[in-house]
């Protein structure tokens, strides 16, 4: 059932890509396309640097844990 849904709903190939640009260009512009993908890079660079923070804390917190279990 995972494969049929994947294949179904898997990554988009390069016909679908070419029509997904095409309609970011019609409700943009050609103008207003570049700032949006710039926010766009912005937002997902970002998004990562908070999950690594959380990751950071995470290790943090378990690495405490362990050593007051050690002790």
């Amino acid at each position: 059932m995972n494969s049929l849904m994947f294949a179904m709903f898997g990554m988009p190939g390069p016909m679908e890509m070419l029509i997904i640009l095409a309609i970011f260009l019609l409700l943009f512009g050609g103008r207003q396309l570049p700032s949006l993908m710039r926010n766009l890079g912005a937002s997902a660079r970002e998004f990562k640097k908070g999950v690594q923070g959380m990751d950071e804390e995470l290790d943090e917190a378990t690495r405490s844990l362990k050593d007051d279990k050690s002790d």
